[in-house]
C-alpha cells in the first residue's frame, strides 16, 4: 500500500512537472531566421586588440623596473616582483628589467623582449640594440627579461621593446609593446 501511494505520488509530481513545463514553452515567442551577424560576433561589440600598447591577455601585470626581487609567495611559489618601477633610464643604467605576473597557463613557453630605438631623425628604425628570453615552465608565475646597454652604451631617447610570446618570434607572437626614455646621466 505504502509503495503503491508512492508510485501514484511520484506520476502526479511528473505529471505537474511536465504540464508546468509545456505551458510555459508555449508562451515564449518564436523568433525567425536571423543571419548570424545580427546576434554573434557584432562589429560593433568587437573591441581591437592595440599591439603598440602593453600587453594583456595572459600577462596579469608587467613593468619596466631598474631591478627585481625573487620572493617566497603565499602559496610557497617564486614570485617576481619589481624594484623602483620606471619608464625614464640614466644612460649609466646597467640593465633595465621589464618584469611581469602571469595568468595560469597550461603550456610552457617563451617570453620574448626585443629592444629598438624609436624612429626619429637620424636614428635607423627597427634595429635591435638589446634584447632576452626567458622559458615560463608550467609553474611560474612571474618572470622577467634583462636588456643589457648595447655595445656602444645607451644613447639618450625614446625606445620601445616588443614582448612576444610562444616558441619563436614571428608575426604571430607579438603580443604588446613596452616604451621608455634614456635620459643623459648627470656625472
Amino acid at each position: 500500500m505504502v509503495i503503491r501511494h508512492t508510485i501514484l505520488g511520484g506520476m502526479v509530481m511528473t505529471a505537474a512537472l511536465l504540464w508546468s513545463s509545456a505551458g510555459t514553452s508555449e508562451e515564449l515567442p518564436l523568433t525567425g531566421n536571423v543571419p548570424i551577424s545580427e546576434f554573434q560576433n557584432r562589429t560593433e561589440d568587437v573591441k581591437a586588440y592595440d599591439f603598440d600598447a602593453p600587453p594583456q591577455g595572459m600577462f596579469r601585470s608587467i613593468a619596466l623596473a631598474e631591478d627585481f626581487e625573487e620572493r617566497l609567495g603565499a602559496l610557497r611559489t617564486h614570485e617576481i616582483a619589481p624594484v623602483r618601477p620606471t619608464d625614464r633610464f640614466r644612460s649609466d643604467a646597467a640593465a633595465i628589467f621589464i618584469v611581469f605576473s602571469l595568468h595560469q597557463h597550461y603550456q610552457a613557453f617563451t617570453v620574448f623582449g626585443r629592444c629598438m630605438p624609436e624612429p626619429a631623425a637620424g636614428v635607423a628604425a627597427e634595429r635591435i640594440v638589446s634584447e632576452d628570453a626567458m622559458h615560463i615552465a608550467l609553474e611560474d608565475e612571474s618572470g622577467y627579461l634583462k636588456l643589457s646597454p648595447p655595445q656602444e652604451g645607451w644613447r639618450p631617447g625614446r625606445y620601445k621593446v616588443e614582448i612576444h610570446t610562444g616558441e619563436q618570434v614571428n608575426d604571430m607572437s607579438l603580443m604588446g609593446t613596452m616604451r621608455f626614455t634614456i635620459v643623459a646621466s648627470s656625472k
